[in-house]
């Protein structure tokens, strides 16, 4: 009989088989938070993040990352020199006090958004890359492309996060982002570690980053604050330590201290409480699925590559596992053939499935065996009688 859900323990040397410690939440102060581990994609902590907030200064992301794809696509050059409307020269709050006898180059307006967290130098690049020439129609072209990047809580009003109705990010939405800004543009990305920018010395009370963790030792190395009386305090950092990138988003904070602290804390608690370990080695069989009508009676199950998940730091060497698929597996099989999953569940983190490959070919039976193996199976569903057959 055809089972249609299979599942095998794993027990024995794989070393998959006690429980994880438990481990505590973190009790962040944040409104909302989301916490990332890169290079395993587990979310270590996720606090109202789907929730869409007004992002303040945080959504200056989006006008980078559009602005380095015009870079890549050629529709913009790091020299070439934009003019400064007189919309752009209106914005108040942080700016490049840049006027409209200004022609600033594009490498500097990157840097004044990033640094400086300029609303005037973002209202630059916007309607140098509208596509009618306006503020209000580059916003309604980044809402386009944060979906089409999947954040689907993203909407916005214009190109700096200035209080607009309408204008809301999920802390997911900047989270995802984030990983796009580090992954899709590692040459830009070291402009988000800049501690200081001193534009044409005319704004010499805005030249400091305003990121509090970079150059505290901790591998902080971007990315932006926000803040704006409706939206508290906010952040969006990423902090590398060893092999292991972290990327969080918070905000809701009461001050510039209380952000400070608690992004600090995020950091040391995603490190320490936590630690990449293999749990399955490439090519090393970890269990067996049954093979149908083949001439072999099972195939090894093996990952292609070192399977390494995020784990409880002070987890035991072995944790819970199990194989799913579906099955008896039809033959012919061939070596390298996805034909199941290792569904790992550590406590206190989202469940994790594996793709697990074919260890060997397996040829189909010749005739004498399926003849052999279908009088088996019908002998054992005349054993098991007719309730075995309904089920």
């Amino acid at each position: 009989m055809v089972s249609p859900f299979a599942k095998l323990a794993l027990i024995g040397g794989f070393g998959l088989c006690l429980t994880a410690l438990p481990l505590a939440a973190y009790d962040t102060r944040a409104r909302a938070a989301f916490v990332l581990d890169q290079g395993t994609d587990t979310v270590l902590l996720s606090k109202n993040a789907e929730v869409p907030l007004p992002p303040a200064s945080m959504s200056k992301l989006m006008t980078l990352y559009v602005a380095f794809e015009a870079l890549r696509d050629g529709r913009l050059s790091l020299d070439e020199r934009l003019p400064v409307s007189a919309h752009a020269m209106s914005y108040g709050g942080s700016t490049m006090f840049l006027d409209t006898t200004d022609r600033v180059r594009v490498e500097d307006l990157l840097r004044g958004i990033i640094v400086l967290s300029g609303n005037d130098a973002c209202a630059v690049i916007a309607e140098a890359l509208s596509p009618d020439g306006t503020e209000a129609g580059f916003a309604r072209y980044m809402t386009k492309r944060a979906h089409e990047l999947g954040m689907m809580n993203a909407s916005f009003a214009n190109s700096n996060g200035w209080p607009a109705i309408g204008h809301r990010m999920s802390m997911r939405d900047l989270g995802v982002l984030a990983e796009h800004l580090i992954e899709d543009f590692p040459q830009y990305y070291p402009l988000f570690s800049e501690k200081s920018f001193a534009f044409d010395g005319r704004a010499p009370s805005n030249t400091r980053n305003r990121n509090p963790l970079l150059g505290l030792g901790i591998g902080a190395d971007g990315l932006k604050t926000g803040h704006t009386s409706e939206a508290g305090y906010g952040l969006v950092g990423s902090a590398v330590q060893g092999d292991r990138r972290v990327i969080f988003v918070v905000t809701g904070l009461e001050s510039n201290k209380a952000r400070a602290e608690e992004a600090e804390a995020i950091v040391n608690w995603s490190f320490r409480q936590f630690a990449k370990k293999t749990v399955a080695k490439a090519g090393v069989s970890v269990a067996s699925a049954e093979i149908w009508r083949g001439a072999e009676r099972s195939v090894g199950l093996m990952p292609e590559t070192d399977l390494e998940i995020l784990l409880p730091a002070l987890a035991g060497s072995e944790i819970e596992a199990e194989v799913v698929y579906s099955g008896p597996i039809d033959a012919p099989v061939t070596k390298g053939q996805r034909l199941a999953e290792l569904v790992v569940q550590p406590e206190g983190l989202p469940e994790i499935r594996l793709p697990l490959v074919a260890e060997q070919d397996v040829a189909t039976a010749g005739f004498f065996l399926r003849v052999q193996t279908a009088a088996q199976v019908l002998f054992r569903r005349l054993l098991d009688g007719p309730e075995a057959q309904e089920q």
